[in-house]
């Protein structure tokens, strides 16, 4: 992942939100939850993305 992929997803993520948050007519509350979505997804892509976290989508049950 390089540099500028990371900074450029992370502005066009953030512009978003903000635009969601400013403009979409929504309950305070379900923004909440929106935001708190938003930035556990990105904390997870941020971490798979540097390696810190791999094969999570490889989890599977053995019997």
């Amino acid at each position: 992942m390089s540099l500028i992929n990371l900074v450029v997803t992370l502005v066009v993520v953030g512009v978003l939100l903000w635009a969601i948050n400013t403009y979409v007519p929504m309950d305070r509350r379900i923004k909440q939850i929106l935001n708190v979505a938003v930035v556990i997804v990105v904390i997870l892509w941020l971490l798979r993305g540097f390696g810190l976290l791999g094969g999570v989508g490889d989890i599977g049950l053995s019997g």
